[in-house]
């Protein structure tokens, strides 16, 4: 199976080529791979790796991981938060919170962990290792092409790689995404903070039980531990005067102080220590309900970038894993012999309504955490009067 074969494009070598290393691309290479099927996935980076801190694990996620056998693994290394608490970022009151043990676990049969990127990327990482997965890196996929029964795809150095089907994992800046839809990255106008530091170095106590958002004015601050208590995990996330008036340079660190300046207490402590060397420009996509262009689909990031507001990326791209592994089983006849785009098609017309849905509850969502004068004054009515037990508005994401 190499992949310079003289073999026509139309031959198969694989049954799935798998472009992008990260989250999405692994959880989609090891579905399959259970499912029996040769996959071999490329990554363009030099080596295997993820970039970031922490993550939200919700129970739409955690039940594909514990199907998968990977769900120990993953709370071995994380933790499990008694409560998600909303705060309001100028006076750090408490205004509603929702418990996620008990009754809400009972309630979605899963639970809900908080585990630093880079360690769930090295549980899938291993997991795709172990079964068998073929793992590439240095490989910058150009294009896919659909001829006759395959995929083909080019990469920069020349190589080829023949396949039933493609699956295009390749995140937001998506190289794969433009055969399918000719779009670019929207830019929210806010900028992240990202950082951990090990817990006896926080300037402030951080509740271990507690995954704490404050909200407030055009910003909102994150705090939560991570690795058994061990780390705290801090995001700090503002709107940009300098992106607002056309600057080129924007989201600097004096702009994070101006934008947290009247904050409460816990929040100017905990700015302190922050990392301040670089930052993270937010953007998403507007949703597109075609994920698919001949044998080649798109998962994840390169499907859906969302914002971050609702903590569901990696939960989603999980989800498009799994939804396509049962896809393709439901559409396999006889011998493994699988109706590949009947497959992918099943897998664009489920999951593209929900991941758009998402998107759009993503950006609202932002809107309501960062509302300021009356706006903040009813939202904040309506939180702290909201019922704990109200499900209502979860449902439909975590069922």
């Amino acid at each position: 199976m190499s992949d310079d074969s003289p073999d026509t494009p139309a031959s198969v070598t694989a049954d799935v080529v798998v472009v992008g290393g990260g989250i999405g691309g692994l959880a989609a290479a090891f579905a399959l791979r259970r499912g029996g099927h040769h996959v071999r996935l490329l990554e363009q980076a030099a080596e295997f790796g993820e970039v970031g801190a922490g993550l939200q694990l919700a129970p739409n996620a955690t039940r594909v991981l514990a199907e998968w056998g990977l769900l120990d693994e993953v709370m071995a290394t994380g933790v499990l938060p008694r409560r998600l608490v909303l705060r309001d970022a100028v006076t750090g009151d408490e205004l509603t919170h929702l418990n996620v043990r008990g009754d809400f676990q009972r309630r979605y049969g899963a639970p809900y962990i908080v585990a630093h990127r880079t360690d769930l990327h090295r549980i899938l990482l291993d997991a795709c290792r172990d079964s068998g997965v073929v793992l590439e890196t240095g490989r910058i996929a150009q294009r896919v092409e659909t001829i006759g029964d395959a995929a083909v795809t080019y990469c920069a150095d020349g190589s080829v790689h023949r396949s039933a089907v493609a699956l295009g994992v390749d995140g937001l800046n998506s190289t794969l995404r433009r055969g399918v839809v000719d779009d670019e990255p929207v830019d929210s106008g806010y900028v992240a903070y990202r950082g951990t530091l090990p817990a006896e170095a926080a300037t402030v106590d951080v509740a271990v039980d507690d995954m704490v958002i404050w909200i407030g004015p055009g910003r909102h601050f994150v705090q939560y531990a991570l690795r058994r208590g061990e780390i705290v995990n801090q995001v700090a996330v503002f709107r940009s005067p300098a992106f607002a008036r056309g600057e080129p340079e924007w989201g600097t660190p004096g702009e994070l102080d101006a934008a947290f300046a009247d904050s409460c207490e816990h929040i100017t402590k905990s700015l302190l220590s922050m990392w301040r060397d670089r930052w993270w420009p937010m953007y998403d996509r507007a949703p597109i309900d075609r994920w698919t262009q001949g044998r080649l689909i798109l998962l994840g990031d390169a499907a859906h970038p969302m914002l971050q507001y609702l903590a569901q990326g990696a939960c989603q791209a999980i989800q498009d894993a799994h939804n396509l592994a049962a896809q393709v089983a439901d559409h396999t006849r006889g011998s493994q012999r699988v109706d590949w785009p009947a497959a992918l098609e099943a897998t664009e017309r489920l999951r593209a309504p929900h991941a758009a849905r998402v998107q759009n509850a993503a950006r609202l969502w932002g809107d309501i955490w960062h509302v300021d004068g009356v706006g903040r004054l009813i939202r904040n009515e309506l939180l702290t009067t909201r019922d704990p037990q109200d499900y209502r508005h979860i449902d439909w994401l975590y069922a």
